[in-house]
């Protein structure tokens, strides 16, 4: 398919990139709040630890089906506000009403059907966003656009993961619950993360609008099927004619996304056990362990916000895939080295490595993939590349549970050593990806 944008978009300034990527923080301080504090939740209300990856099914499931549609519709879209505004607009808000619900689910039902709506909402913003910011930024800002959406995922992550513990700190009791056993610092800083989605992704629509449509774009967008099926179609076609870089992410993207669902899911039962002897989700020292996750938790997302920015010029000279692979081996044996730390100062060091890797993570293979897909395609193409992301949730959430307690002793510490291998395996496949040069024109 022929790439009918004519020319490169304008160079944007730095303060303009930074403002356009704000609303990336709203999203990421909701995903943070999931993150740190979903298993728990589910714990308080009653589930069993084993079960914990089927009840995170929610988000691959709501990614594989709404994303590549999204991203197929968000190529195809001429409106008012743009191509990819009235979608990451109607995500946000979504996103915040699921937010507000969330703490004050009376039965686990309710928080897994809740859950099922809120990674919806963020799957509907996340793509479409990705794709405005490589339709706004010429190639060569690529690397400066995604590793600033990188730093702001750390940022808000940071703070998501350390509110509940910053109120314990301004005076709040962290052993008070409401009636659903939910502490209520929990209750507060979703509270917090719900007004957050709607107002960074408003500001940031605001100060950097999405560039309008050449009259040829209006043209070839008119010119092609609509309706669902030829949506359809678009996603099917572009699966058949994928390139082969984006084909070789995939291997990758399984190993890395398997484990970081095994960190997220059973991190807070690792600390509970190796620094507080406990796995009763409703003692203090379960208190406990959430909080200090929240706080190691914090700190690898400051280590991932200051290494976004201080990536850029790294990954300009030994290339986005050599820096990836590397930031995923640091990774790696951070994981291998939590599972034996029994001091809760000790357990930052190993976050420094998580840190490096999760900065890269959210930037690198971005950086990879912008290079790798003709432009007439992103939205499809970032739709689809979140594939590779919600397949390997998909296949750990089915898996896991089925390894907990034969080959994993159902202990926790046992899944982060598996993470921390994983990685490594992760490290091993982005090597041999082969990114095209960036004066290169990728083919559809």
């Amino acid at each position: 398919m022929r790439d009918t944008r004519p020319a490169p978009p304008p160079a944007l300034s730095w303060g303009q990139i930074v403002q356009m990527n704000v609303g990336f923080f709203g999203l990421q301080f909701s995903f943070g709040l999931q993150q740190s504090n979903m298993s728990p939740i589910y714990s308080y209300l009653g589930a069993d630890e084993a079960a914990l990856p089927l009840l995170a099914l929610a988000g691959p499931v709501t990614g594989l089906l709404v994303q590549p549609l999204v991203g197929a519709l968000s190529d195809r879209t001429v409106s008012r506000w743009g191509r990819r505004t009235p979608y990451f607009l109607t995500g946000a808000i979504l996103c915040s009403l699921a937010l507000f619900a969330m703490p004050y689910s009376a039965a686990l039902w309710m928080a897994a059907s809740l859950l099922w709506i809120l990674d919806a909402a963020n799957n509907i913003t996340m793509e479409p966003y990705r794709a405005y910011v490589s339709d706004r930024l010429p190639p060569a800002q690529h690397p400066m656009g995604y590793l600033t959406q990188s730093a702001f995922t750390g940022l808000a992550q940071t703070l998501s993961y350390l509110a509940p513990s910053l109120m314990v700190w301004l005076g709040m009791d962290k052993d008070a619950v409401g009636g659903n056993h939910i502490p209520q610092i929990t209750q507060v800083a979703f509270v917090i993360g719900a007004l957050l989605s709607a107002s960074t992704i408003v500001w940031s629509i605001w100060r950097v609008p999405e560039l309008p449509l050449s009259s040829a774009e209006r043209a070839a967008l008119a010119a092609r099927p609509r309706g669902l099926g030829a949506t359809l179609g678009e996603i099917w076609d572009a699966l058949r004619e994928m390139p082969r870089p984006m084909r070789q992410l995939a291997w990758m993207k399984l190993f890395q996304w398997y484990a970081m669902m095994c960190y997220w899911q059973f991190v807070v039962y690792a600390i509970a056990r190796n620094l507080f002897g406990s796995s009763d989700p409703h003692s203090s020292a379960f208190h406990d362990a959430v909080l200090v996750n929240g706080q190691v938790g914090g700190f690898y997302n400051a280590v991932a916000c200051v290494a976004a920015f201080a990536m850029v010029p790294f990954t300009r000279r030994f290339g986005a895939g050599r820096m990836h692979a590397l930031c995923l081996t640091l990774a790696g044996i951070g994981m291998l080295c939590i599972p034996h730390v029994k001091s809760q100062a000790w357990l930052f060091v190993p976050m420094l490595g998580i840190g490096l890797g999760w900065a890269s993570m959210m930037g690198n293979p971005y950086v990879m993939l912008a290079r790798s897909i003709p432009t007439a395609r992103t939205g499809v193409y970032m739709g689809i590349f979140n594939m590779f992301i919600v397949i390997p949730m998909l296949i750990q959430g089915l898996t896991l549970p089925l390894m907990y307690q034969r080959l994993l002793g159902g202990d926790a510490r046992n899944v982060l050593a598996l993470a921390g291998v994983l990685l490594l395996c992760a490290a091993l496949a982005c090597l041999r990806v082969q990114v095209p040069a960036e004066d290169a024109t990728p083919s559809a």
